[in-house]
């Protein structure tokens, strides 16, 4: 049902970027996009879940999302790799996540039996997300950006809770 991470794949992704509605860039190099891709993927995968919980999604339609956290995780290594900064301390993360979807889409949809896997996907999820948050220090050191600007209260986005 899931493909493993392969790190040495270098697949096209722009198609499939293009048509789930995200930015579509050729620059493999271009980290906060790819990044920026792989955060929505990822969110996109927990509201799937959600849905999946209350028996609005079928497990393809949440495998499909899980087949494109892939495709975004690939193009967020690559995108890395261009500027030499290495994420392989991060590369199971597909093969953990995939686990604990299978694992959780083998049981009857329920809100319990999303709650009672909650933890190892946010586990799972809280890995990825220190280790880009890590990497992407490295990248702007390495290339003298500046980190964003800390949004203010009252115009914040939403702040999710990975504990």
């Amino acid at each position: 049902m899931y493909e493993d991470y392969n790190p040495s794949s270098r697949t096209s992704t722009s198609s499939s970027n293009s048509s789930q509605g995200y930015p579509v860039t050729n620059d493999t190099g271009d980290v906060p996009t790819a990044v920026r891709n792989l955060l929505l993927s990822t969110k996109q995968l927990q509201q799937a879940l959600s849905q999946w919980s209350l028996g609005q999604f079928t497990e393809t339609q949440v495998s499909d999302i899980y087949v494109q956290v892939g495709t975004d995780f690939n193009s967020t290594i690559q995108a890395f790799a261009q500027h030499r900064i290495d994420l392989s301390e991060i590369y199971s993360v597909p093969k953990e996540l995939r686990d604990v979807l299978e694992q959780c889409l083998a049981e009857d949809p329920s809100p319990e039996v999303l709650a009672s896997f909650m933890p190892d996907i946010r586990r799972v999820l809280v890995m990825l997300l220190r280790g880009l948050q890590s990497k992407q220090n490295a990248w702007r050191t390495r290339n003298r950006v500046p980190p964003p600007p800390r949004p203010s209260q009252a115009s914040a986005t939403p702040v999710y809770d990975y504990r």
